[in-house]
């Protein structure tokens, strides 16, 4: 088969994984819903193994295709399945799983078998949850784990690279999208149109990887948790006042991004193992064997560095539409990239660090109305905005001028962290996220100069003491800073 031909083939599956659909009711789509629907499951079947749960969860979605019955086995044939009809397949629940887990993009841009974390990001269920039947069953079976990249990355990151490969690289995996309402979600729509590999669907591999990862490596004497407990782990944390991610030893999904390329690093043993998922899609799905040159190679290769600085380097951004932003009262005005500098600043007010998705969101609007209504900005000022979350808020964003640090707007971006640092530091990986990945993610992207230089606030700016005397101090250690 030639290059011309796979991408056919890989189209004509792209069209069936993502234009099929099936009648689905409105229903919440949190990730809180969906453990809870779990946890009832567990409380009403004591004994029930989370490796019965999650094959009868994927039961219920028709995740039974050649490559999951490779690694997996069938759904169908279960020592247990008396017990999984009872507690799932007859139950009530059932309507809700099935919705809650098939994965779909409908012609007017609906993502569904998506669900809104707590920590604001969404996740695809589907690849979430293979990539922890996967560790389950090593760890259970005592198996090698040699199933979970490509059923939660390898397969879908493949396909797209090679169905994609005349696309510009922006547009060869994604796209994100917006919910209808981030405290009751029900519909999520994405912001153009969908690859096989979405913003959603990546997100689930992530964390279908690490958490199979982690499953397949426990102790010999240490048994699994409840699925509903592995979860609950990993999405609904707790961070404390003062450390927020820094005293975090767990794996956590704002660390998704780390902790992935932790396990799946070095890059040429990724496109290997992308190179291998694909020998075997062939094989499976008895397509006509094709030799894998240099072409798909190629292709694999430049989709991978994509994937790379898209969601390694650069540090996940919640979109405006995420945190809740007004529109901007005015025309945004373009910026000339590259831009020479990036000025640093902290918020005072809010002053305390943000913890939680629902407070950083909280701030953003709080920060928003006071720019647009007391200052009388069209917007929020700064360009971007760090939390002690784990994530980065977008602001004005990467192309749009801002409102920041007077009479140098044009030439840089204002980017500001979330609390008072007059007295305390930030914490080292709300640092980080700035220090290192938005820059690098600037940089590597074209909008930010190579030789850029960061700037505190006070140091262009003579009535402020922004960004705090501590945190001024710390920026003064960093490389590009200068005096």
């Amino acid at each position: 088969m030639t290059l011309v031909g796979l991408s056919c083939f890989v189209l004509a599956s792209f069209y069936f994984f993502t234009v099929y659909s099936r009648p689905v009711g409105v229903h919440l789509r949190n990730m809180d819903s969906f453990i809870r629907a779990v946890q009832q499951v567990e409380d009403s079947n004591p004994g029930l193994s989370p490796l019965a749960l999650v094959r009868a969860l994927r039961r219920t979605a028709g995740h039974d295709d050649a490559m999951t019955i490779h690694f997996l086995g069938t759904s169908y044939n279960l020592s247990d399945a008396e017990v999984l009809e009872t507690a799932i397949l007859n139950a009530s629940s059932f309507s809700f799983f099935d919705k809650a887990i098939h994965h779909i993009v409908t012609d007017y841009g609906e993502e569904r078998g998506v669900v809104l974390t707590p920590d604001g990001t969404t996740v695809a269920l589907a690849p979430l949850l293979l990539g922890i039947e996967s560790g389950l069953k090593a760890k259970l079976e005592g198996t090698p784990a040699v199933g979970i990249f490509p059923l939660t990355l390898g397969r879908t990151l493949g396909l797209t690279f090679l169905s994609l490969q005349d696309f510009p690289p922006s547009y060869r995996l994604g796209p994100n999208g917006c919910w209808d309402n981030v405290e009751h979600p029900k519909v999520f729509k994405l912001s153009r149109p969908a690859t096989l590999a979405t913003d959603a669907v990546i997100n689930g591999g992530m964390d279908g990887a690490i958490l199979g990862t982690d499953l397949s490596s426990l102790p010999e004497q240490e048994q699994p948790q409840a699925l509903s407990e592995i979860l609950k782990g990993y999405y609904s944390y707790i961070l404390h006042e003062g450390q927020g991610l820094d005293a975090v030893t767990s794996h956590v999904s704002p660390r998704r991004r780390e902790i992935s390329r932790s396990i799946l690093e070095p890059l040429d043993s990724l496109h290997s193992q992308v190179m291998e998922t694909l020998a075997l899609v062939w094989k499976l799905e008895k397509t006509e064997w094709i030799a894998l040159d240099t072409g798909v190679a190629k292709a694999v290769k430049d989709g991978l560095q994509t994937f790379v600085h898209k969601y390694w380097d650069c540090p996940q951004v919640i979109r405006r539409c995420q945190w809740g932003a007004k529109a901007s009262r005015g025309t945004p005005i373009p910026l000339s990239l590259p831009l020479q500098f990036l000025y640093v600043h902290h918020t005072y007010e809010p002053s305390s660090p943000c913890l939680s998705f629902r407070n950083c969101s909280r701030n953003m609007r709080s920060m928003q109305r006071f720019h647009q209504e007391d200052r009388g900005w069209a917007d929020i000022g700064y360009s971007f905005v760090v939390g002690s979350d784990g994530y980065v808020y977008e602001g004005r964003g990467w192309h749009h001028l801002g409102t920041h640090t007077r009479g140098h707007n044009d030439i840089g971006y204002g980017v500001s962290v979330i609390g008072n640092y007059t007295a305390t530091l930030p914490s080292r990986h709300a640092m980080d996220l700035l220090r290192h990945r938005l820059v690098r993610c600037g940089v590597d992207g074209g909008r930010l100069a190579a030789n850029f230089t960061f700037h505190g606030h006070r140091q262009v700016v003579n009535y402020t003491t922004c960004p705090g005397d501590a945190f001024f101090s710390e920026i003064r250690s960093w490389e590009h800073f200068r005096e």
